[in-house]
């Protein structure tokens, strides 16, 4: 098992009451996530950043 930094972009124009689901299935494509955060908003295109450590 090897832990590993990610970056991913999450949409927020879908329904805000999705998002913990949003956010845990993009980071599961990556591995199991141990731990996430919102680090960046970009309200232009209305797109959460999050960094997060998983792992494989």
């Amino acid at each position: 098992m090897t832990t590993h930094f990610i970056t991913a972009e999450v949409d927020l124009k879908e329904n805000p009451l999705k998002f913990k689901k949003d956010v845990e299935a993009r980071l599961n494509e990556e591995g199991e996530p141990l731990r996430w955060a919102v680090t960046e908003v970009d309200k232009e295109t209305q797109k959460a950043h999050v960094e997060a450590i998983v792992t494989k």
